[in-house]
């Protein structure tokens, strides 16, 4: 699989919901980014499926580039790239 788009460099922060399943956009053409929809059809990508432990607040990555997918490592801080 080829690397995704970098759409924005920063983070997106979220609030999810226990229980409750998110689709993180792996390509980064998505325009709902974080979140998948279906921008990928065609290009070799898969989404990736989130389901929330508990109610919080969750870093996902945008870079596109982080280790821990689809959550931020911190990885877009060495792009250097500004947001």
């Amino acid at each position: 699989m080829s690397e995704g788009n970098i759409p924005v460099v920063n983070p997106i922060v979220f609030d999810v919901e226990k229980g409750k399943e998110y689709w993180w956009c792996a390509c980064g053409l998505s325009k709902t980014q974080p979140f998948c929809d279906a921008s990928h059809r065609g290009g070799g990508f898969t989404p990736q499926k989130y389901t929330a432990l508990r109610d919080e607040r969750v870093w996902f990555c945008v870079c596109k580039k982080t280790k821990h997918a689809p959550l931020c490592d911190g990885t877009h801080n060495k792009l250097g790239k500004k947001a």
